[in-house]
């Protein structure tokens, strides 16, 4: 996506030469390390692309850029630690490579530096505005992991649960980085609440080709280990269409694997379940379901008074995310 590269570099600029802070190093060496683990970038570029749309320097969104990297990671690094997972980006996870106590207190520093780079903007009516966009944003991403907890628990999780837990728990962060960058720019509110959309509904289509990725992906282009969900239980919309599209010899199977009684090998298990989401063609269906999130997202893009050209970059970004390999 080398139209993008513009932002990339000029945000990896900032990251190097924007440390968090140095001392104690036990504190801020994990922020650090999982800052340079890289990613997609995708949160702290839409907040660039988002001011470009309004305005000719991109870089005035640069430290609310920063603040949704630093705010990502910062969940990454805890999610992780109550996931149990033990590789993050091809690399040990953060309480893997340092400890689970050093994770929990470098995340706290990291989401408090989040707050303090949005706190800079002014008048300090826009950065009281992007501390409203990123404290309702903040409580919904709180919202969706704690149902996603839950619905490891739960024997009751329908498609559509699961489609509002991945609104709450990624999607909403990609529409408040778009939404506050436009704001920086100078979009006016009916804009910035299209653009908003626009990233939400991609979000939800960009999580559903990650959980396909996860289970039909390849460890390599994923960057962390495929059938990591299953492995956790994880009740995405392939296991939950299987559920509904499984003969009865399937679905016995599936629930056992998925109870914490299964005997079955991690291997094992990811194998027997990837076979039977191949067999319900599970995968077919959630491409169709990203689909209607991606048609949906573009539709909000149609309605912001932006020009075509605008437009076009914002629906070739949503492409080339969605139709990506890894």
């Amino acid at each position: 996506m080398d139209y993008l590269f513009d932002y990339t570099s000029s945000f990896q600029r900032f990251v190097n030469a924007h440390v968090l802070g140095d001392e104690p190093s036990g504190l801020y060496d994990p922020a650090k390390y999982i800052l340079s683990l890289g990613g997609k970038r995708i949160r702290p570029v839409l907040a660039l692309l988002g001011c470009h749309l309004y305005h000719e320097d991109y870089n005035k969104a640069m430290k609310a850029a920063m603040s949704v990297e630093v705010f990502h990671n910062f969940t990454l690094v805890h999610d992780d630690i109550m996931d149990n997972a033990s590789i993050r980006r091809g690399q040990p996870t953060v309480h893997e490579k340092f400890s689970a106590n050093q994770a929990i207190l470098t995340g706290d520093v990291m989401l408090i530096h989040a707050y303090e780079m949005l706190l800079s903007y002014q008048p300090i009516s826009l950065s009281h505005r992007l501390l409203s966009i990123f404290n309702k944003m903040s409580v919904e991403l709180c919202v969706g992991q704690q149902m996603d907890m839950d619905f490891e628990k739960s024997d009751s999780v329908s498609i559509g649960d699961y489609i509002r837990m991945i609104e709450l728990k990624t999607a909403v962060l990609l529409g408040a980085s778009l939404q506050m960058g436009a704001l920086i720019g100078g979009a006016g509110e009916d804009d910035a609440s299209h653009l908003y959309l626009f990233a939400l509904n991609f979000g939800i289509a960009f999580q559903l080709q990650d959980d396909v990725l996860d289970t039909f992906g390849t460890n390599k282009s994923v960057g962390k280990r495929i059938g990591g969900d299953i492995i956790q239980n994880k009740k995405t919309y392939l296991y939950l269409k299987a559920l509904e599209l499984a003969d009865e010899h399937q679905k016995k199977n599936l629930l056992y694997m998925y109870d914490p009684s299964c005997t079955l090998s991690e291997e094992e298990k990811i194998a027997a379940v990837t076979d039977i989401f191949s067999r319900t063609g599970v995968r077919e269906y959630a491409s169709q379901v990203m689909e209607a999130y991606r048609d949906l997202a573009i539709s909000h893009v149609h309605s912001c008074a932006i020009s075509q050209e605008k437009k076009d970059v914002l629906i070739r970004f949503v492409n080339d995310l969605l139709y990506r390999e890894s």
